[in-house]
């Protein structure tokens, strides 16, 4: 598969994460069309994004923002004083936040990523919990990386859904960019599949009506897993 195929890489959203302008969206194989939020994305962080990253405050350490787009939670995390790390395949959001003086890797959270089973926190924000279309592997995968007793700070849908679609990314002009998988789960759904992954559920709040779920990793299945 080159890279003009893949979902993210060269497609309209792409495109999007060059310009910092929407609209965009993701058509379902059903005709149904949700809209991203690329001007929220690309702007500063703002309302719910505050009640996220004070999560992150104190002692515990570094962040992973996984699927970290064009960098307004890493940049913000570091204003904060906490080091941060975001993880993108998408090249231009990758570049967006560099240029925030951010740091970024351009790499997928299934390829190797530095100090895995080490991470004290990770981030899936703006509802990256769909990435691969299989939250069940994406949830192992973020037990892997984070360390014992480490927190996953999940966004989740609003309201209650549990589904694994097709879509593709359309933007302004109509143009689409390839199929893939996707996700979309609620609070009750993402806990369930948490447990499964060997994380426990520690909180769960709405703001500006966003709803986020704070994970605690379980130490035996890290110690044991790396």
């Amino acid at each position: 598969m080159t890279t003009a195929t893949l979902p993210w890489a060269e497609d309209p959203f792409a495109e999007a994460m060059r310009t910092g302008r929407g609209p965009l969206w993701l058509r379902r194989s059903d005709g149904v069309r949700q809209e991203l939020e690329v001007d929220r994305w690309c702007g500063p962080a703002t309302g719910a994004d505050h009640s996220l990253l004070l999560r992150c405050l104190g002692p515990a350490g570094p962040v992973l923002d996984i699927g970290c787009g064009p960098g307004r939670l890493v940049a913000e995390l570091l204003a904060l004083g906490i080091p941060a790390l975001g993880v993108d395949i998408t090249r231009a959001a990758v570049t967006r936040t560099q240029g925030l003086g951010a740091l970024a890797l351009c790499r997928s959270v299934f390829d190797r990523l530095p100090g895995e089973g080490r991470w004290p926190t990770a981030l899936l924000a703006d509802g990256n919990l769909g990435i691969g279309g299989d939250p069940d592997a994406l949830l192992r995968r973020a037990a892997r990386l984070l360390a014992p007793g480490g927190r996953l700070l999940v966004e989740v849908e609003p309201r209650p859904v549990d589904e694994r679609v097709t879509v593709r990314v359309e933007g302004p002009d109509g143009r689409l960019g390839p199929p893939f998988g996707w996700a979309r789960l609620g609070a009750d759904a993402t806990a369930r599949r948490a447990a499964r992954a060997g994380f426990t559920e520690t909180e769960r709040w709405t703001s500006h009506g966003r709803t986020f779920l704070a994970l605690r990793n379980a130490a035996a299945r890290n110690a044991a897993g790396i």
